[in-house]
């Protein structure tokens, strides 16, 4: 099964990050077949069990040195919430973020720490949010999800989702 994950907080190539040849190595050490980076931002679509890219935050801390927390969703779940948001006029301010959390309780509390970050929930699922920024080119969901469950969060923006799914469909 094919899966993607989302590597928090890493961005390839820059100090004090790891390279993209350390990230699929990692993967590759963990068992995972045919790891793919998609741009710079840690994500990375791999063939096997989605419990193999804890394997591989593990591999890149023992290798690298650099702690990172790792989620995963398949590329079947990815394609669908690319299809349920993409058509939508704001999508471009639209993102999806990962925690490790079960589904998040789209209620008055959630609603109110996400406006004082300038962004609404919108969609969510177990381990994700779909949220909408108040601009363009802001990511603000992930202090939002990490101060709701208390744990680390990672967000990709769904434009780049657009394109991930895009250039999957092409191969």
């Amino acid at each position: 099964m094919r899966h993607v994950a989302f590597v928090r907080n890493l961005n390839q190539g820059q100090r004090g990050h790891v390279t993209t040849a350390e990230l699929v190595a990692a993967f590759v050490e963990a068992g995972c077949h045919d790891p793919v980076p998609f741009q710079s931002n840690g994500t990375v679509v791999f063939e096997g069990d989605a419990e193999r890219a804890q394997d591989a935050a593990r591999a890149l801390a023992a290798h690298a040195g650099v702690e990172r927390e790792v989620f995963t969703l398949t590329l079947e779940e990815v394609g669908d919430i690319v299809a349920d948001h993409a058509p939508a006029p704001d999508a471009a301010r639209r993102e999806l973020t990962l925690h490790a959390g079960n589904r998040i309780v789209l209620d008055a509390t959630a609603q109110a720490e996400a406006g004082r970050r300038r962004c609404v929930l919108l969609d969510t699922g177990v381990g994700w949010v779909v949220s909408l920024n108040a601009r363009c080119r802001e990511s603000n969901a992930t202090p939002v999800l990490e101060r709701l469950t208390g744990a680390p969060a990672t967000s990709r923006g769904l434009p780049t989702l657009i394109r991930l799914v895009a250039s999957l469909a092409e191969t």
